[in-house]
């Protein structure tokens, strides 16, 4: 670390930053009561990713060059690409010279299959839908969820708690959303950060398929507003609680109820507002 890096609070505090291509120092002059001071600060990476199938560049998505395999999987399932992991029949990432390629080998019949249904994707920071070619294929249909979960709400304001302080991109930089996976206890056992919402959620969604876990068992705790593409990705591959610091949209909501999702939103400081799916929150004593 450079002597110029202990401008950075948390360097100054004795933290180190964490070594990934997700972030780099920057010049930066601070300005601060009339007084103006040289310095180098960190800043998130976004970078082009291409998720290319079977030869075929599907969708082009600015995100985090980090935990590209997991975004790879998630994306890929989340969008019905394919319907498990061992659909992903190859998977390699490239450094190209506009970007990053993710390129992956998928069954024929799947490939036949997103070959019908194209979408052309042009991905901004945190759009969903960017590249839609028709209102049809905004939302596909869906069974509705069968989750199991059953959480307190200490339980999902633990998972608060475990996200903040798994979100090392975040304290360094200030510029990047989380997606966490809780037990029925709230204890966070794995999370994702990225730049776009969409993205952190797809890259935990892909990590937890690639270990197996029961996506029916928990709850995904998110650190932006709950649009009703979140609500979609998490529905698609059994998640019943969805949980979101900020608002969801209208659509979210109606599409949460339809879909039998368990959505809450402004879920900070011991209080949450509960939009869809009650029976999946335990009313206990405050603890």
């Amino acid at each position: 670390m450079s002597a110029a890096s202990m401008d950075h609070p948390l360097a100054a505090e004795g933290h180190s930053p964490p070594a990934t291509a997700a972030m780099a120092e920057v010049v930066v002059e601070r300005w601060c009561a009339g007084i103006a001071e040289d310095g180098l600060d960190w800043a998130a990476a976004e970078l082009p990713v291409s998720l290319d199938y079977n030869g075929l560049s599907h969708a082009v998505m600015l995100a985090s060059p980090a935990d590209l395999e997991d975004f790879a999987l998630g994306f890929s399932l989340t969008e019905a690409i394919v319907t498990r992991p061992g659909d992903i029949l190859d998977l390699s990432v490239s450094t190209v010279a506009n970007g990053i390629r993710v390129e992956m080998r998928i069954p024929e019949r799947r490939f036949h299959a997103l070959k019908q249904r194209r979408r052309s994707l042009a991905g901004r920071t945190g759009c969903g839908l960017c590249g839609t070619e028709s209102l049809a294929q905004v939302f596909r249909p869906m069974a509705p969820v069968r989750s199991r979960a059953s959480l307190e709400p200490q339980a999902i304001q633990r998972g608060f708690v475990d996200l903040a302080a798994a979100q090392d991109l975040q304290r360094w930089t200030g510029a990047t959303h989380a997606a966490g996976w809780i037990d029925a206890q709230g204890r966070m056992s794995l999370s994702r950060e990225d730049v776009g919402r969409h993205n952190a959620l797809d890259k935990l969604i892909g990590a937890l398929a690639a270990r197996g876990e029961d996506l029916g068992s928990g709850a995904v705790v998110i650190t932006s507003r709950a649009s009703s593409e979140m609500v979609q990705k998490a529905a698609s591959v059994g998640i019943g609680i969805l949980a979101a610091i900020s608002a969801p949209t209208l659509t979210a909501i109606e599409l949460a109820r339809d879909l039998d999702l368990t959505l809450l939103g402004f879920a900070r400081q011991n209080r949450h507002v509960l939009y869809a799916g009650p029976q999946r929150i335990r009313r206990g004593e405050p603890s």
